[in-house]
Protein backbone atom coordinates (compact mmCIF):
# COMPACT_ATOMS: atom_id res chain seq x y z
CA UNK A 1 0.00 0.00 0.00
CA UNK A 2 2.82 2.69 -1.00
CA UNK A 3 1.88 4.08 -4.41
CA UNK A 4 4.90 6.20 -5.31
CA UNK A 5 5.17 7.22 -8.97
CA UNK A 6 8.24 9.19 -10.11
CA UNK A 7 9.78 9.83 -13.43
CA UNK A 8 13.34 8.66 -13.97
CA UNK A 9 12.29 6.24 -16.70
CA UNK A 10 14.45 7.82 -19.40
CA UNK A 11 17.56 6.76 -17.56
CA UNK A 12 19.02 3.32 -18.06
CA UNK A 13 18.49 0.91 -15.18
CA UNK A 14 22.17 1.06 -14.27
CA UNK A 15 22.31 4.85 -14.34
CA UNK A 16 19.12 5.01 -12.32
CA UNK A 17 20.47 2.64 -9.70
CA UNK A 18 23.71 4.57 -9.46
CA UNK A 19 21.82 7.84 -8.96
CA UNK A 20 19.17 6.91 -6.41
CA UNK A 21 20.05 3.31 -5.52
CA UNK A 22 23.20 4.41 -3.74
CA UNK A 23 24.44 3.47 -1.23
CA UNK A 24 22.69 0.17 -1.89
CA UNK A 25 23.98 -0.65 -5.38
CA UNK A 26 27.58 -1.59 -4.57
CA UNK A 27 26.55 -3.63 -1.53
CA UNK A 28 23.76 -5.30 -3.48
CA UNK A 29 26.13 -6.26 -6.28
CA UNK A 30 28.50 -7.66 -3.64
CA UNK A 31 25.73 -10.00 -2.45
CA UNK A 32 24.36 -8.18 0.61
CA UNK A 33 20.76 -9.43 0.76
CA UNK A 34 19.45 -6.48 2.79
CA UNK A 35 21.01 -4.00 0.36
CA UNK A 36 19.44 -6.01 -2.48
CA UNK A 37 16.06 -5.63 -0.80
CA UNK A 38 16.48 -1.87 -0.38
CA UNK A 39 17.56 -1.60 -4.00
CA UNK A 40 14.51 -3.61 -5.06
CA UNK A 41 12.28 -1.25 -3.07
CA UNK A 42 13.95 1.71 -4.78
CA UNK A 43 13.21 0.29 -8.21
CA UNK A 44 9.65 -0.62 -7.21
CA UNK A 45 8.98 2.90 -5.97
CA UNK A 46 10.23 4.25 -9.30
CA UNK A 47 7.90 2.01 -11.29
CA UNK A 48 10.59 -0.36 -12.60
CA UNK A 49 8.94 -3.61 -11.55
CA UNK A 50 11.24 -5.79 -13.66
CA UNK A 51 14.40 -4.61 -11.89
CA UNK A 52 12.57 -4.63 -8.56
CA UNK A 53 11.54 -8.24 -9.01
CA UNK A 54 15.03 -9.34 -10.04
CA UNK A 55 16.69 -7.76 -7.01
CA UNK A 56 13.92 -8.90 -4.66
CA UNK A 57 14.38 -12.49 -5.88
CA UNK A 58 18.12 -12.27 -5.19
CA UNK A 59 17.46 -10.84 -1.73
CA UNK A 60 14.84 -13.49 -0.93
CA UNK A 61 17.21 -16.23 -2.07
CA UNK A 62 19.78 -14.72 0.30
CA UNK A 63 17.34 -15.02 3.18
CA UNK A 64 15.73 -11.56 3.38
CA UNK A 65 12.12 -12.22 4.40
CA UNK A 66 10.92 -8.68 3.64
CA UNK A 67 12.10 -9.20 0.05
CA UNK A 68 9.67 -12.11 -0.15
CA UNK A 69 6.91 -9.74 0.96
CA UNK A 70 7.94 -7.29 -1.76
CA UNK A 71 7.77 -10.10 -4.33
CA UNK A 72 4.25 -10.77 -3.09
CA UNK A 73 3.37 -7.12 -3.59
CA UNK A 74 4.75 -7.17 -7.15
CA UNK A 75 2.78 -10.33 -7.99
CA UNK A 76 -0.33 -8.74 -6.49
CA UNK A 77 0.12 -5.62 -8.58
CA UNK A 78 0.32 -7.69 -11.75
CA UNK A 79 -2.74 -9.78 -10.97
CA UNK A 80 -1.13 -13.05 -9.82
CA UNK A 81 -2.94 -13.14 -6.51
CA UNK A 82 -2.53 -16.86 -5.89
CA UNK A 83 1.28 -16.68 -6.09
CA UNK A 84 1.22 -13.41 -4.16
CA UNK A 85 -0.69 -15.12 -1.35
CA UNK A 86 1.79 -17.99 -1.15
CA UNK A 87 4.74 -15.61 -0.98
CA UNK A 88 3.03 -13.46 1.66
CA UNK A 89 2.29 -16.56 3.74
CA UNK A 90 5.95 -17.62 3.62
CA UNK A 91 7.13 -14.11 4.50
CA UNK A 92 4.70 -13.84 7.41
CA UNK A 93 5.71 -17.23 8.85
CA UNK A 94 9.36 -16.16 8.60
CA UNK A 95 8.61 -13.07 10.69
CA UNK A 96 8.18 -10.30 8.11
CA UNK A 97 5.78 -7.53 9.19
CA UNK A 98 5.29 -6.37 5.55
CA UNK A 99 4.57 -10.03 4.75
CA UNK A 100 1.86 -10.11 7.42
CA UNK A 101 0.28 -6.96 5.99
CA UNK A 102 0.37 -8.36 2.45
CA UNK A 103 -1.18 -11.63 3.62
CA UNK A 104 -3.96 -9.70 5.35
CA UNK A 105 -4.54 -7.72 2.17
CA UNK A 106 -4.96 -10.97 0.25
CA UNK A 107 -7.13 -12.58 2.93
CA UNK A 108 -9.78 -9.89 2.36
CA UNK A 109 -9.67 -10.15 -1.43
CA UNK A 110 -12.06 -12.63 -3.04
CA UNK A 111 -9.80 -12.89 -6.10
CA UNK A 112 -7.13 -14.59 -3.95
CA UNK A 113 -9.42 -17.37 -2.72
CA UNK A 114 -11.58 -17.80 0.36
CA UNK A 115 -11.52 -14.72 2.55
CA UNK A 116 -10.61 -14.81 6.24
CA UNK A 117 -11.37 -11.45 7.85
CA UNK A 118 -10.73 -12.58 11.46
CA UNK A 119 -7.19 -13.68 10.58
CA UNK A 120 -6.61 -10.55 8.52
CA UNK A 121 -7.68 -8.31 11.41
CA UNK A 122 -5.47 -10.23 13.83
CA UNK A 123 -2.43 -9.89 11.57
CA UNK A 124 -3.04 -6.19 10.98
CA UNK A 125 -3.65 -5.30 14.62
CA UNK A 126 -0.37 -6.94 15.59
CA UNK A 127 1.55 -5.18 12.79
CA UNK A 128 -0.13 -1.87 13.63
CA UNK A 129 1.21 -1.88 17.19
CA UNK A 130 4.88 -1.87 16.17
CA UNK A 131 5.15 1.77 15.14
CA UNK A 132 8.92 1.43 14.77
CA UNK A 133 8.27 -0.63 11.62
CA UNK A 134 7.08 1.11 8.45
CA UNK A 135 4.60 -1.75 7.97
CA UNK A 136 2.50 -0.19 10.75
CA UNK A 137 1.51 2.64 8.40
CA UNK A 138 0.08 0.20 5.86
CA UNK A 139 -1.46 -2.02 8.54
CA UNK A 140 -3.37 0.88 10.06
CA UNK A 141 -4.48 2.12 6.65
CA UNK A 142 -5.80 -1.32 5.70
CA UNK A 143 -7.60 -1.66 9.03
CA UNK A 144 -9.30 1.66 8.33
CA UNK A 145 -10.33 0.51 4.85
CA UNK A 146 -11.82 -2.72 6.21
CA UNK A 147 -14.00 -0.86 8.73
CA UNK A 148 -14.93 1.84 6.22
CA UNK A 149 -15.85 -0.77 3.63
CA UNK A 150 -18.16 -2.82 5.85
CA UNK A 151 -17.87 -6.19 4.06
CA UNK A 152 -17.88 -9.21 6.42
CA UNK A 153 -17.11 -6.70 9.16
CA UNK A 154 -19.71 -4.18 10.32
CA UNK A 155 -19.13 -0.76 8.79
CA UNK A 156 -17.75 1.49 11.50
CA UNK A 157 -16.61 4.93 10.34
CA UNK A 158 -15.51 5.85 13.85
CA UNK A 159 -13.15 2.86 13.94
CA UNK A 160 -12.01 3.61 10.42
CA UNK A 161 -11.29 7.24 11.34
CA UNK A 162 -9.23 6.15 14.34
CA UNK A 163 -7.09 3.83 12.24
CA UNK A 164 -6.64 6.36 9.46
CA UNK A 165 -5.56 9.02 11.95
CA UNK A 166 -3.03 6.64 13.48
CA UNK A 167 -1.65 5.83 10.04
CA UNK A 168 -1.48 9.49 9.06
CA UNK A 169 0.32 10.33 12.30
CA UNK A 170 3.13 8.03 11.21
CA UNK A 171 3.26 9.46 7.69
CA UNK A 172 1.56 12.78 7.00
CA UNK A 173 -1.62 14.34 8.40
CA UNK A 174 -4.57 13.56 6.15
CA UNK A 175 -2.58 11.14 3.98
CA UNK A 176 -4.39 7.91 4.95
CA UNK A 177 -7.79 9.56 4.59
CA UNK A 178 -6.74 10.76 1.13
CA UNK A 179 -5.81 7.25 0.03
CA UNK A 180 -9.02 5.87 1.47
CA UNK A 181 -10.89 8.35 -0.72
CA UNK A 182 -8.89 7.33 -3.78
CA UNK A 183 -9.46 3.63 -3.14
CA UNK A 184 -13.21 4.14 -2.82
CA UNK A 185 -13.17 6.30 -5.93
CA UNK A 186 -11.34 3.72 -8.06
CA UNK A 187 -12.22 0.51 -6.26
CA UNK A 188 -10.07 -2.58 -5.83
CA UNK A 189 -11.29 -5.72 -7.57
CA UNK A 190 -12.14 -8.41 -5.05
CA UNK A 191 -12.11 -6.05 -2.08
CA UNK A 192 -13.70 -2.64 -2.53
CA UNK A 193 -16.48 -1.63 -4.92
CA UNK A 194 -16.21 1.96 -6.22
CA UNK A 195 -18.38 4.24 -4.12
CA UNK A 196 -18.43 7.96 -4.90
CA UNK A 197 -20.12 8.98 -1.66
CA UNK A 198 -17.56 7.18 0.47
CA UNK A 199 -14.78 8.60 -1.68
CA UNK A 200 -16.10 12.12 -1.13
CA UNK A 201 -16.47 11.51 2.59
CA UNK A 202 -12.87 10.46 3.12
CA UNK A 203 -11.40 13.02 0.71
CA UNK A 204 -13.31 15.74 2.54
CA UNK A 205 -11.94 14.50 5.85
CA UNK A 206 -8.44 14.49 4.37
CA UNK A 207 -8.98 18.09 3.28
CA UNK A 208 -10.25 19.09 6.73
CA UNK A 209 -7.06 17.58 8.17
CA UNK A 210 -5.09 20.03 6.03
CA UNK A 211 -3.92 17.72 3.22
CA UNK A 212 -4.05 19.97 0.14
CA UNK A 213 -4.17 17.12 -2.38
CA UNK A 214 -7.23 15.80 -0.57
CA UNK A 215 -8.91 19.17 -1.07
CA UNK A 216 -8.05 19.19 -4.77
CA UNK A 217 -9.34 15.65 -5.30
CA UNK A 218 -12.52 16.41 -3.33
CA UNK A 219 -13.27 19.45 -5.49
CA UNK A 220 -12.59 17.53 -8.70
CA UNK A 221 -14.76 14.57 -7.72
CA UNK A 222 -17.54 16.85 -6.42
CA UNK A 223 -17.76 18.46 -9.85
CA UNK A 224 -18.17 15.17 -11.72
Amino acid sequence: MKPLYLLLLLLSSQAFAEEIGSPYLAQAQAGDSRAQYYLAETYYSSGDDKQAEQWAEKAATGGDVDAMALLSQIKFKHGDLVQAKGLAQQAMVAGSAPGAVMLARLLVNTQAGKTDYPQALSLLEKAAENTEDDAAVDAQLLLGLIYANGVEVAQDDAQATTWFKRSSTLSRTGYAEYWAGKVFQQGEVGFITPNKQKALYWLNLSCSEGFDTGCEEFETLSGE
